[in-house]
Formats: structure tokens, sequence, C-alpha cells
């Protein structure tokens, strides 16, 4: 989906006497800019925190400010390329053999950036205090731990159950300073100025119009990171005019869509300004499971195969984007994973014939003037609810009733709010609606959140996730077996079992792959990440920063 993004001229010299900006807020970097082999700044982009943002660094709260992740660590990071976990703060994780373990070797000589040391009790106070104030445990990690304790060097955590699906997300989750929480009262409401943390970056000044970073010349592996200091400038002066001051070099990188890349971005200086739009979510067609013709699966293979997929990726997503494969799988990332007896990767074809053909043999038959008749002998007409703004959806959308008509379906396009949309996915008061699945590395989450039935509610009631009201005990008994297996092999085996139940009962329809946008410049640092060396993604920030060197 687009999203529009602004910016304002930066609040310096007399830019600030012109907006009336706030003064500036300094917190010693410890660092020099323009050292020998050092890149002395690189431009960010939006710093968020809303119209007036204040300065933030809670991993806790939703008003935390960019850069909070270069603040805080986590025991793990995820390679989000290949799904590798990278030793962070823990240089080791074990799971033991029953998988209701999970001991972390924590990393010798960490310092928290002033000065005090990181211990394993920073990472236990953490986890134990998402438990002591449940609203910030936004993953329910406490409903399957029973006990998290530090024990001299390691961390020991106990599961009621097999805990390997909520690996990810234990293992990305940021460790806060327990001498500044621990007095901070209520953490998703706590106000966090400090930035005192064990990552790369610290604060270094901070106005309501532009937020900096400063190395952090103490940082565990500051000897990787060439990035002396990093800078955000508050954007809210429209779509085109970010787009532009991307184009002319204002940023080093950026996330955003951008209508004609090549020429409106990479023409501009095509030796420096590059893109890359790796493949993030399925974007998957979503039918109400519970009514007819959407609990028939011989309707949903037919009308399948009777979408044009390819006119959506290059029509209403401008080419970015790739088709979906119908396994669930994120390819071809996850390749790896793709059950080999599954045909063409499990790409279903455009052939408006054979869909057509396909629909009267299950018998949803014509009548004389084209229309499609349901099995109850009625033409057959449905709704299909779009967030409004969303325009490469609406247009997407606009694209499949046009395949449906072909097929003498009739399909009503309705444009609602968007938050109308999410109320009517969510307790199933909808025909079809576009969904965001899977794309993760968890295999687990990836297929139950989707598919679980223990993640669906009754119609009229809120589902979490299985918004489509998948209901079948041979799903459930699967994602179970994959919740508990203990090794790479037997979560291998299982997960080519769902493929099988995605591509022969069609519990969804993906569509193509939403883009991740990301925009950067070879100026001032070269190292990112690429098509041509995709060593991370364009999310893992604290990989590629380590990986970044001067342009020469």
């Amino acid at each position: 989906m687009k999203k529009s993004t602004k910016i304002v001229l930066m609040c310096t010299g007399f830019a600030m006497v012109l907006t009336g900006c706030s003064p500036t807020q300094t917190v010693n970097s410890g660092t020099s800019s323009g050292s020998a082999g050092m890149i002395s700044q690189l431009n960010f982009g939006d710093f968020g925190g809303g119209s007036n943002p204040q300065v933030n660094f809670n991993p806790f709260s939703p008003n935390k400010l960019s850069g909070t992740n270069l603040i805080f660590e986590s025991l793990m990071t995820t390679n989000h390329a290949n799904c590798d976990s990278v030793p962070d703060l823990a240089t080791k994780m074990t799971w033991s053999q029953d998988s209701k373990t999970l001991t972390f070797d924590i990393r010798d000589n960490v310092k928290w950036s002033d000065g005090k040391a990181f211990t394993a009790d920073d990472a236990a106070f953490t986890f134990n205090l998402m438990k002591k104030y449940p609203a910030i445990d936004s993953f329910g990690l406490w409903k399957v731990l029973t006990g998290v304790k530090a024990t001299g060097n390691t961390l020991v955590m106990s599961f009621n159950t097999s805990g390997i699906p909520f690996q990810q997300q234990i293992t990305e989750q940021m460790i806060v300073p327990q001498h500044i929480f621990e007095t901070a009262g209520d953490p998703k409401t706590f106000v966090n100025g400090t930035a005192i943390g064990t990552g790369p970056y610290v604060l270094g000044t901070f106005n309501p119009r532009q937020l900096t970073m400063k190395r952090n010349a103490d940082y565990w592996q500051a000897d990787k990171v060439k990035v002396e200091q990093i800078q955000y400038t508050k954007a809210d002066g429209g779509g085109q005019v970010d787009q532009l001051k991307l184009a002319n070099g204002g940023y080093d990188t950026n996330a955003m869509f951008i209508p004609q890349v090549e020429q409106a971005y990479v023409q501009k200086d095509p030796a420096h300004n590059k893109y890359w739009f790796p493949a993030g979510s399925s974007i998957t067609l979503d039918m109400n499971l519970t009514k007819q013709p959407f609990n028939d699966v011989n309707f949903r293979k037919a009308i399948s195969g009777g979408i044009d997929r390819k006119a959506m990726i290059d029509k209403a997503e401008l080419g970015y984007v790739t088709q979906a494969s119908q396994t669930g799988l994120k390819l071809p990332i996850q390749d790896s994973w793709l059950d080999p007896s599954v045909a063409d990767k499990g790409m279903v074809a455009f052939d408006a014939s054979k869909a057509d053909a396909a629909l009267t043999a299950a018998g949803y038959t014509k009548d004389s003037s084209g229309t499609r008749l349901g099995l109850d002998g009625k033409p057959l007409t449905m709704s299909f609810k779009v967030p409004q703004g969303w325009n490469d959806w609406v247009q997407a959308a606009g694209l499949l009733q046009n395949d449906m008509k072909n097929l003498g379906i009739s399909v009503d396009v309705q444009t609602p709010a968007p938050s109308v949309v999410e109320d009517a996915r969510a307790t199933g008061n909808y025909d079809m609606v576009f969904g965001v699945q899977g794309g993760e590395c968890n295999m687990y989450r990836n297929f139950a959140f989707p598919l679980g039935s223990s993640f669906s509610a009754p119609v009229g009631q809120k589902a979490s996730s299985n918004f489509a009201r998948w209901q079948d005990p041979q799903t459930d008994k699967l994602l179970g077996e994959l919740a508990a297996a203990p090794d790479t092999d037997s979560q291998h085996k299982i997960v080519s079992q769902i493929q099988q139940i995605m591509v022969n009962q069609v519990p969804m329809i993906p569509l193509w792959y939403g883009a991740v946008w990301f925009e950067y410049r070879t100026a001032n640092a070269v190292g990112w990440p690429s098509k041509d060396d995709p060593y991370a993604y364009p999310g893992d920030q604290l990989l590629w920063l380590t990986h970044l060197t001067p342009a020469k």
C-alpha cells in the first residue's frame, strides 16, 4: 500500500528564525566528526513521534522515536534476508531437548552507554518487567513462559509448552537497563529521555524538527561502525516534496513509494541513486469462508486461476513487486522450505477460459445473458471492501472486479475508511478483502496466524488473525506438531504438508509480495544491501550499519 511522507525545512541557522523551532537538546557523544576512514554523517529521513515529538527512546512506548533500535539491542538479531539469528547481546542460544527450556550465553564486557556494566540480570529484568506489566507483552510471551532468571552469565527461560514458536519474538526483544527502568513506573507510559543503551548510537541533538544520533565510541563492536552521525529530519511537507528531496540527494536512505522510480529518482543521479524493493509479506485475497460460495473449495480454486496477477503487478503496483506463491512461502528467500512436489513453485497461472470451465464444472453455470449463477440458481454477487486512500489496493480491486466480470460474477468494490475495513475483517462481516499474510522467518507464525482455528472467532466477534475463519482439524494438528517440532528436518516435513493444504484447499489466495521500500545513495557511503548483494534486508539496520564504509 502507498503512504505519503512529508518534510519541512531543517531547524538550523536562518531556518530556525523563520519557523520558530524549539531549542536543541544535546547529549555528549564522545566522538569527533571527519575522522580518517569514517563517514561524517548520513541522513535517514523522518524520526516519528507524531506532530509534537519529544525525546522518548522507550522501546515499550508507541511514541518512541526512530533511532531507538540503534540505542537498544536484543539477544539475537534476525537477518531477514536468510532468517539467520546473528549473535548480539547473547553469543549463543540453546534449546533443551523438549523445547521447554532456552538458555542464552550473555556476551562479556558489554557496557551501557553511561558506563555501567551490562549483565544477564538486565535481560532477566526486561522479560520479568513484561510479566509485571502485561500491556507491554505485545506477543503474549508470558502465556507460555513460566520463568526467566539470570544465573551468572547465562539467561534461562522456562516454558509450559514448546517455546520454539516464540523464538524470534524472544530473541528480538530490546533489552533495557534495569538501573533506569526499575524506578520508571509503568514502562508503557514512561518517557525515556536518557537514551542509555548498549547499541552503536547515543542521542546527539534534538528539537521537534531534527534529531541526530552520535556514534557510541564504547560500543562493543564500535570498530565496525563507520558512520559518526545519523541525522533525521521531520517530514511534514507533503509526499511529493519528500520525494523531490530524496531525488536531489537530501536523504542517504529512505523507505518510500515513488511512482516511476527510475525516472523520478535514479535518473536524477544515476551514479549514486539506487533502490531495492525486496519481497515482504504476501498480499492475499481473503474470502469469508463461512459464506457461500467461498466455503466451496472448487469455487476458490477456479477463481484463483481467473485472476490476472500480472496485470495487478504491472498496473496497480507499477511492476515493483512479484507474484506470490500459493504455498504461503516467501520465494525465493524461503526456497529451502518449498515442497518439491508443488508444481511451478505454487505460482498459479492466469487462464480465464480454464477458470470459466472449472466454475461450470463445479455447478456454477451461466444463464442466457452470461451471468454466473450460484448453486442456489441465483446470480452470483459479492462485495469487496478496500480501505479508502490505499490507491494501489483500490486499483488492484478494480482489476479483480473486471476479472470476475469476465467470469460472469458481479463484484461491488466498496472503499470505506480503513478503520471500517479493519473492523469488518476482524468481525467477519465481509465477503472479500485484501489481507497481509506471512513473510516472517518463523514458520509457525507464518501459517498459524492465518490458518489456526485458535486465532479465529465466530462471525460478529473479533478474530486475532485468522480473519477468513479457516477451520480444519488437519491444519490444527499440523500446526500443533510444528510448534513442538524439535529440529529443522521435522519442521520441513510438517511445513510441506501445510503447503499441500494451501495448494489443494486454497484457504486464501496469495496475489503478490508486498514491496519493502528501500532507496539509498552511494555518494557518501557504500556497502548498502542490494539486489546484487542481499546480505541483509532493508530493515536490518544493525547489520548493514556495520557494513557501510566511506565512498571514495
